[in-house]
């Protein structure tokens, strides 16, 4: 038996920036779909929602060290010393996958209860990895924008 798989087309309407304080980069939506492979099914409104609530997140988790780098004089995230890759600095691509991997995250959690059905609940099982992998790579890509160890580990 094959199967025939048609792709969603892509979005019908324009998505606009995400900007927040002058301090971080803007995010460009169709950029974020592309990165993190989130094809029409979502729409625009609900992708805009999730990177919303993923830029206030990744914001609030690096307040301290925002207003310590502001503090040191640099007004931007742009001019924070750190290596440049491709024309721009690491930083500014680790908040950009920080903020993509975590609206992927909250995404693929509304996606879970779409189906209450037997077969929903076992996709639903399946999806926990995902969204485990997406949280981790927010982790990381906060943890290595504020210079601290991706882990932490406690004795009991």
């Amino acid at each position: 038996m094959t199967n025939l798989v048609i792709p969603a087309p892509p979005p019908a309407v324009a998505e606009t920036a995400i900007v927040s304080s002058t301090f971080w980069p803007s995010i460009d939506p169709a950029k974020v779909r592309e990165a993190q492979r989130i094809d029409a099914t979502v729409t625009p409104a609900r992708l805009r929602a999730a990177l919303i609530e993923a830029v206030a997140t990744t914001n609030t988790a690096l307040l301290a060290w925002r207003s310590a780098q502001q503090a040191a004089g640099f007004a931007t995230l742009a001019e924070v010393p750190a290596e440049t890759i491709d024309t721009e600095s690491l930083h500014a691509h680790r908040y950009r996958r920080a903020v993509g991997s975590l609206a992927k995250a909250l995404l693929l959690e509304r996606l879970r209860d779409f189906d209450a059905t037997g077969k929903g609940d076992k996709d639903a099982a399946a999806l926990t990895d995902p969204i485990d992998d997406c949280r981790r790579d927010w982790h990381a890509a906060v943890a290595d924008i504020a210079g601290r160890p991706r882990s932490t580990v406690e004795l009991i």
